[in-house]
């Protein structure tokens, strides 16, 4: 490769770095909660004990190997209906019998997520509930980072 493409590449590595070392900085130390606090994001800016915390942690990765579980099965049932649709034979029954066990295992996510959910809510006191309550009620700023 000539010199002179050489310099351009260069230039480029060497303006980057500047742009990751800042994004790098703006970022919570690995390990720590950050501004987020442990849980579901609709928790932020609620005062949770050390008690609800650990339950809540509890909770939420206690649920992981049951959600890992069903996306794995989801994905193989939809793997196995995308090969399908190309096979030279069709079988309808198989179709079938794999759109429902896809349809299952995405029903099987939502209620556990939704279970969670209701779990996490009993987690929380009679006034953390009510502050809760009170976000839904204020008018929706919009945006992925505006809070409710």
């Amino acid at each position: 490769m000539k010199k002179s493409k050489y310099i351009p590449m260069l230039l480029a590595a060497v303006l980057a770095l500047p742009l990751a070392s800042m994004a790098a900085e703006r970022m919570p130390p690995m390990g720590e909660r950050g501004e987020r606090g442990p849980g579901p994001h609709f928790l932020r800016g609620l005062d949770l004990s050390d008690s609800q915390e650990d339950k809540l942690f509890q909770l939420m990765h206690g649920q992981e190997p049951y959600l890992r579980e069903q996306r794995r099965a989801h994905e193989k049932a939809m793997d196995a209906l995308h090969d399908m649709r190309s096979a030279d034979k069709f079988d309808d029954a198989a179709a079938v019998k794999l759109a429902q066990a896809a349809a299952q295992a995405q029903a099987n996510i939502t209620l556990a997520r939704v279970r969670t959910h209701q779990k996490v809510l009993a987690l929380l006191t009679p006034e953390q509930r009510k502050q809760l309550e009170e976000r839904k009620a204020r008018p929706h700023r919009g945006g992925a980072f505006h809070e409710r």
